[in-house]
């Protein structure tokens, strides 16, 4: 309301008045209104007005401005517009005299012209009505420290109400968690201005500084990156608070303070971290909220397997796994030293398959012990804190094993001495290894590349002369050692080489009718040991009962025996020698082209291994690798040989197929294809049913197919079980494992009688077991129990009864129920195949093209075995010990478990299934919701539920009675 002096020129221009408006209320203004003059050049200075840095100001001029109509007539130059200019400079100290003020307006930028909207004429004087007009102007971009602004009439009735001069800025603000500060926009209108924040408050920038962007209209724009409370802090209502004690945060892309993670704790506000409480500990690498964890106690249920020199242990998890899933298991092996003087570390040639320390598996294999030796074996559990807890004992089990007899290991060392021109003297040392009495030494000999013709003469001592040898020949040399468990493996190969001799002629003689006399003895000892198969007929386990005078004839080929009119098979036995036998019917690989890559088993005479097959001038091969273990006597080596050379002549898609084997580099192999799923019965149990019925019927005709083959060849398998049925990617089972088969003659009703041994009772047809004779049929028998073992997706048959409550049970003509859902048809033919009478059985082919016309026509395997016939064929009254009754279950765990269902036991808890009455309510629906999916274990509980409706309504039946 004061004087603002502001300069006017001239000075009889613009004028300083102040007087009211409409409402009376005082207000200053500039006023010019010379229209009745000529030439009018009015001009209104501003004093300097600082920018305070701004590059953009806005001018708002508020004016009335009177309408030239309303004038008096012969106004000379009435205008109804003005003009605004204004000037830049560094300082105000210029003044703004009238001398000189033309020259200066020179300097001046005009702005624009303005025009009023709205005129007041004579009439809205007398009302006191105020026509006010707005306008706003803004310049830029400007430069200096100031600037000032004119105002030009050129001959108008004006009045300036308001002149508000200002520039618009960005204001502080806080914004999560950091602060931009008050920010003046740049000098283009589209510009932005980019503003780098700072954290506040215990906070500090995640991932890149906090930024957000400036307009020219003062908004805040695009904010891009934050901050976070930094740790031990969290965020509430817009600002970090400090964790309370017990609770921490450790990571910045957390939200919160977490509660201490199990077995830990946070003493202090702020934590970062907890602390693990006493006897608990956490490794660098476990994340922040996973709880303090402890080593785990000791392995259960540790068992101990002795095979001769080998010991296979197995165990079960420690009942406390120290709350860790990365347990693993260490081996410590200590000889018993005799007089019980203490024990010693087993030495460096004891082997650990698949190896000592860190096993992930609960089993392994402890090989190459000596021979009756007391051991101290220790299976200790560790995990990744175990390392940690320096006062935490280590846990242990103990077995305590004495190794068996075994046969002396081979021969490491073999010298020469003195050699005359057909003599060579020879000397060794005692094996490493006795495991026993060296009763005496086998020493092999044989001219150089003529490996097909050797000698063997046998010493009690460890050296001795050989004579008979021819002069300036090179001869191998092999020697093993003898105890009451029989031959060790021979040594590798030493040549020596006689002196020479000038009569080399007549040596040759000597040595060729020695060769000659050699021959003639082997082909007198061949044709008795013919004459005695011919007049025994039982040799290799035949019978005759119905053979015909023209089926005696027999024809020697190669060394064994050949019938004229049935598919050729040679039994094994029929060779004096198992290496001529596994050479006649399978190929010699070199041990070169496998590579042992992982154990996948434990066979009867060693490990079972997988790795690739390489031949040359072929495609890489999957196989499955069979060793024979260290050790061996001279008869595991003979029936390991044995079982190759049985299955090398079989040749049928639904037979285990033998690529070879390795008999001439140590340990011996026997290779086949491999079966990627395993055993029949482990891979329908980790498939409970996952399968149509179509598939497991297939499962089954490829089975019956193989075992046709095995028939026609006049071959009983003995051992056919779902165990010894091995499954490829494919669902392809073929038949193997043919350890307990053996050949029957051309007769196909012929039986072998064994002199005894241990007989599968719940696969083996009662004739069998009662006579111990075997022939085709009885593997039919066989064959409907399998069929009932893959119905059931691999259940055990006759479930818990004792082998002899089979035989009672069988013998009273009780046979095993339907499986659940099994088709009619299928459980027929299982009855057929348990015919008492075995006369009565099917044979294979009539199997496979019953399988066949079922496989043609799956409508025959809709119906279903009916329920009623299912429970009068239950075992259960002939059992010694009843099965769990899931009626007598007091609690649905119980249930759960009498149907071997407990694995569901926590789901049906978190569904509110808490009760047998909420449970007999369930349908499929409900169980699927609750988590059961997989379709046999509904139908199995389902099954178990309508048992139990029933079970209950007749007890409400009683009770209303």
């Amino acid at each position: 309301m004061g004087d603002l002096g502001w300069v006017a020129y001239p000075k009889n221009g613009w004028e300083e008045i102040g007087e009211v408006d409409e409402d009376y209320a005082p207000i200053h203004t500039y006023q010019v209104c010379r229209v009745m003059e000529q030439n009018q050049n009015n001009w209104l200075h501003t004093n300097w007005i600082l920018t305070e840095g701004a590059q953009r100001v806005f001018i708002e001029l508020k004016f009335t401005l009177r309408d030239c109509n309303s004038l008096p007539g012969g106004v000379g130059t009435c205008k109804e517009t003005f003009n605004m200019y204004y000037y830049e400079t560094d300082g105000g100290e210029e003044e703004m005299e009238d001398g000189g003020r033309a020259i200066k307006e020179s300097r001046y930028t005009k702005i624009d012209t303005i025009a009023a909207d709205e005129s007041f004429t004579e009439l809205d004087l007398g009302d006191r009505v105020m026509k006010l007009n707005t306008e706003v102007r803004d310049l830029g971009p400007l430069t200096r420290k100031g600037f000032y602004l004119a105002f030009q009439d050129l001959g108008a009735c004006i009045a300036l109400v308001s002149v508000r001069v200002f520039y618009k800025r960005c204001p502080l603000l806080v914004k999560s968690l950091a602060e931009f500060p008050d920010t003046i926009p740049g000098s283009e209108a589209s510009q932005l201005v980019e503003v780098v924040g700072r954290c506040v408050n215990s906070s500090l920038a995640l991932y890149e500084p906090p930024r957000m962007h400036c307009s020219a209209e003062g908004e805040w724009l695009v904010p891009i990156g934050k901050c976070v409370c930094q740790t031990g802090f969290e965020e509430v209502n817009g600002s970090c608070q400090v964790c309370k004690p017990g609770f921490y945060r450790s990571l910045l892309q957390s939200l919160a303070c977490s509660k201490c993670p199990p077995h830990s704790v946070a003493r202090q506000s702020g934590a970062t971290s907890c602390t693990c409480e006493d006897g608990f500990y956490k490794m660098d690498s476990d994340p922040p909220n996973m709880a303090c964890t402890r080593p785990p106690s000791a392995p259960r249920n540790a068992i101990s397997n002795v095979n001769e020199t080998s010991v296979f242990l197995e165990w079960s998890v420690p009942m406390e796994t120290g709350g860790r899933k990365d347990v693993r298991y260490n081996i410590l092996c200590r000889r018993v030293l005799p007089d019980e003087r203490g024990l010693e570390e087993c030495g460096p040639n004891v082997r650990f398959l698949p190896r000592r320390l860190g096993l992930s598996n609960t089993s392994v294999m402890v090989a190459d012990l000596q021979s009756h030796t007391n051991y101290s074996l220790l299976i200790e559990a560790v995990n990744g804190v175990s390392e940690l807890a320096k006062d935490f004992s280590r846990q242990y089990v103990s077995l305590n094993v004495t190794t068996n007899q075994a046969a002396p290991s081979p021969v490491s060392v073999v010298r020469k001495g003195h050699a005359g021109k057909s003599s060579i003297a020879v000397s060794w040392a005692e094996p490493d290894r006795p495991n026993g009495i060296i009763l005496e030494y086998e020493i092999k000999y044989f001219e150089k590349e003529q490996d097909s013709s050797y000698t063997i003469i046998k010493s009690k001592e460890t050296e001795m002369v050989v004579e008979g040898l021819k002069p300036s020949s090179v001869y191998i040399f092999q020697v093993r050692a003898r105890t009451s468990a029989g031959y060790g493996a021979f040594s590798r190969r030493f040549e020596f080489q006689t002196s020479p001799d000038s009569s080399v002629t007549a040596t040759s003689e000597r040595a060729q009718a020695s060769i000659v006399a050699v021959a003639v003895t082997l082909a007198l000892v061949l044709l008795a040991v013919v004459a005695g198969f011919l007049l025994s007929g039982r040799r290799c386990g035949y019978s005759k009962a119905k053979q015909d005078p023209e089926e005696e004839k027999m024809h020697f080929h190669n060394g064994h025996i050949k019938y004229p009119g049935v598919r050729t098979y040679i039994d094994p036995l029929t060779y004096e020698d198992p290496n001529q036998a596994v050479h006649e019917f399978a190929q010699e690989i070199d041990v070169s082209f496998i590579s042992i890559e992982r154990i996948i088993g434990a066979g009867e005479f060693g490990e079972v291994c997988s790795g690739p097959l390489r031949l040359p001038g072929k495609r890489e091969l999957p196989v499955a690798i069979k060793t024979l273990k260290a050790g061996y006597t001279e008869q595991q080596r003979r029936d390991f040989l044995w079982e190759a050379s049985i299955m090398g002549q079989f040749d049928h898609p639904n037979i285990i197929h033998l690529e070879g084997v390795v008999t001439k580099s140590k340990p011996v192999m026997i290779i086949t294809e491999y079966m990627e799923n395993g055993s029949l019965d482990t891979f329908l149990k980790k498939n409970d049913g996952q399968f149509t019925v179509i598939q497991l019927v297939g499962m089954l005709r490829g089975i019956a197919s193989g075992m046709r083959y095995l028939s026609d060849m006049g071959y009983v398998h003995r051992d056919l079980a779902a165990r010894n049925i091995l499954v490829n990617s494919n669902l392809v089972c073929k038949v193997s494992d043919f350890g307990l088969s053996r050949v029957l003659e051309d007769d196909p009703e012929a039986a072998y009688t064994t002199r005894g041994g241990k007989i599968p009772i719940r696969w083996t047809a009662p004739e069998a077991i009662a006579y111990r004779k075997f022939t085709s049929a009885s593997d039919v028998w066989s064959y409907g129990i399998v069929m009932w073992e893959v119905m059931s997706y691999g259940e055990r048959p006759y479930w818990e009864m004792s082998n002899q409550d089979v035989i009672k049970a069988v013998e009273e003509s009780y046979r095993l129920p339907g499986p659940m859902d099994c088709p009619e048809a299928l459980y027929h033919l299982m009855m057929d195949c348990w015919q008492r009478e075995r006369s009565n059985r099917p044979k294979f082919d009539e199997i496979v093209c019953l399988l066949d016309k079922l496989i043609r026509n799956p409508s025959s395997l809709k119906k279903l075995v009916n329920s009623s016939h299912r429970v009068s064929n239950l075992l259960v009254e002939h059992a010694s010990v009843e099965p769990a009754n899931p009626t007598l279950a007091q609690s649905v765990g119980e249930w759960l478990d009498s149907i071997k269902m407990g694995r569901y036991t926590e789901l049906f808890m978190e569904g509110g299934y808490s009760s047998l009455d909420t449970v007999a309510q369930m349908t499929s629906e409900d169980l699927r919701r609750v988590g059961v999916n997989l379709a046999g274990h509904q139908k199995k509980i389902i099954t178990s539920i309508q048992e139990m409706r029933v079970h209950m309504i007749n007890i409400n039946s009683t009770v209303n009675i």
